[in-house]
């Protein structure tokens, strides 16, 4: 049963879920095309806000023409294909062992820094009882040196006290979207759902390069079934624009959130990416990592 709404000031305690063969948010059903936030991209060091996430030649193609590639329609779309294709490829054959995938990198401005993310999908016989999960890495590209930035969204959260990994039919990603234009903050994109249930929605991960502070947002005080993470807000560059309303209603608004999540309506606003992707050595899934 799909939720009515979702209180979102109650966003920590909730689980958002997915319905996987038959919810998709089509852009109707957040957006009309004439109030549709454009993506502005700022002439250097910026790439495209839909980077092409790479599905295995060899994956076999599960989803029809009409099916979206997200299951929110984000501009940043989760590699959802791959999830798909890889379930197709093992539901007969199950293997204890996760299927992974490697994201694209997010070169910061000044070329110190790439964000990426690996995915990990353990699939089982029944949809419901695979899981999804991920983790992001940072690295500095003068020193090698890794860290990993999780989000505390619920099933990030339960993860990491090793509940969250084993939780059936979990679906949690996190992925890089975008720096700051003074490279100074990174703003990720953490999709959580539950496969074969109700509804799913986005939270921002915003790391912070000179306190090493992580901070998970999402619209409070709205009432919302689904939020979709657009990016940095360009009135107010400290802050993340989401559009966020309803299932089945149309025109939905953007709301303009801070570290602390407090939510402002922000119709005039849009929304603002900045960074270059770049191919890994090697793209798609892999067995074994």
């Amino acid at each position: 049963m799909l939720k009515s709404s979702l209180i979102p000031c109650e966003w920590c305690n909730a689980k958002p879920f997915l319905l996987l063969s038959a919810l998709f948010i089509t852009p109707h059903a957040h957006a009309s095309a004439s109030n549709m936030p454009v993506v502005v991209l700022p002439a250097e060091y910026v790439a495209s806000s839909r980077p092409a996430l790479q599905v295995s030649d060899t994956a076999p193609e599960v989803l029809p023409p009409e099916v979206p590639t997200d299951p929110l329609n984000s501009n940043y779309p989760v590699p959802w294909n791959w999830v798909m294709a890889t379930y197709a490829d093992l539901k007969e054959n199950p293997h204890p062992d996760p299927r992974y995938y490697r994201s694209p990198a997010l070169i910061s401005p000044d070329g110190l820094y790439a964000a990426y993310s690996r995915i990990a999908m353990q699939v089982q016989e029944q949809l419901f009882g695979s899981r999804v999960s991920s983790v992001m890495f940072l690295e500095n590209l003068q020193t090698g040196e890794l860290q990993t930035i999780t989000a505390s969204s619920p099933l990030a959260a339960d993860s990491l006290g090793g509940q969250g990994q084993n939780q059936a039919g979990a679906i949690s990603i996190l992925i890089p979207v975008s720096w700051s234009k003074e490279g100074d903050r990174l703003l990720s994109r953490q999709f959580e759902g539950l496969f074969s249930a109700s509804d799913a929605s986005d939270y921002a991960v915003v790391w912070n390069r000179n306190t090493k502070i992580t901070h998970t947002i999402a619209p409070i005080s709205v009432q919302y079934t689904n939020a979709v993470l657009l990016g940095w807000s360009t009135l107010y560059p400290q802050q993340v624009l989401f559009q966020a309303g309803l299932l089945g209603e149309e025109n939905w608004p953007l709301w303009a959130v801070n570290l602390d999540s407090q939510t402002t309506l922000a119709n005039d606003d849009k929304p603002i990416v900045y960074g270059r992707f770049q191919q890994p050595a090697w793209t798609g899934p892999q067995a074994k990592w």
